[in-house]
């Protein structure tokens, strides 16, 4: 399967933010460099360029727009996110819910300008639809379990490891990571064990007294 994939979504956790965006991204290198293992950050909007500027790593945004360039006051255009160095972008995450026309619109914004793009779903159903649209990856979180701190390869395997299925019955080129209450050890090795080939994590990093710390307690099992 290869190295997992670990994307950190800061959220508006006030630790992630301006200065702290930049901190906890240069604990994501190191670790990222001494472990061989990819890791990328979701900044807010604003410390997109921020974090791209000052350390070396995969920055997505946390949402995207399918808009082009024009009169579209306060939507996030792909171009613009690209020039300040995003390297892709979440759509449709649970906290930024769009509808299937938006979902698909935004898809191909980020096909246009080249960003990688993940689509996150909440259950089967909704993963088999996004893999047919053939984005980079789909995550699968089920609301209700988002800064729970219950994993959802502990409390729902089934929702994994039949969205892995469905995915690779569709196309098998789309990857599937794992979100929703994953931060520990244990956590990313579950998600691994169920077939998804990485996660979608926030509150356990950005949070915690000591990220780096963090993080290397999550990769321990890989």
């Amino acid at each position: 399967m290869g190295s997992p994939f670990i994307l950190l979504n800061y959220k508006t956790y006030i630790q992630g933010t301006g200065k702290g965006a930049v901190d906890i991204a240069k604990a994501c290198k190191t670790v990222s460099e001494e472990s061989g293992i990819e890791i990328a950050v979701a900044p807010q909007l604003p410390d997109i360029y921020r974090v791209a500027s000052e350390v070396e790593l995969s920055v997505f945004s946390q949402h995207m727009d399918g808009i082009g360039a024009g009169s579209f006051t306060g939507h996030v255009f792909g171009k613009c996110i690209k020039e300040a160095g995003a390297f892709g972008t979440l759509i449709n995450h649970s906290e930024r819910r769009l509808t299937l026309a938006e979902i698909e619109a935004s898809l191909k914004a980020a096909k246009e300008f080249g960003l990688r793009a993940i689509i996150c779903t909440n259950n089967v159903p909704t993963t088999a639809a996004a893999a047919a649209l053939v984005p980079d990856y789909v995550a699968i979180e089920p609301p209700e379990l988002i800064g729970s701190g219950i994993p959802v390869s502990k409390a729902d395997p089934e929702v994994v490891s039949g969205s892995v299925e469905a995915v690779s019955k569709i196309n098998p080129d789309v990857k599937v990571l794992c979100g929703a209450g994953i931060s520990k050890g244990e956590d990313l090795r579950a998600a691994l064990d169920l077939g998804s080939q990485g996660v979608l994590l926030a509150s356990g990093i950005v949070k915690a007294s000591d990220p780096k710390a963090a993080l290397e307690d999550l990769i321990r099992l890989v």
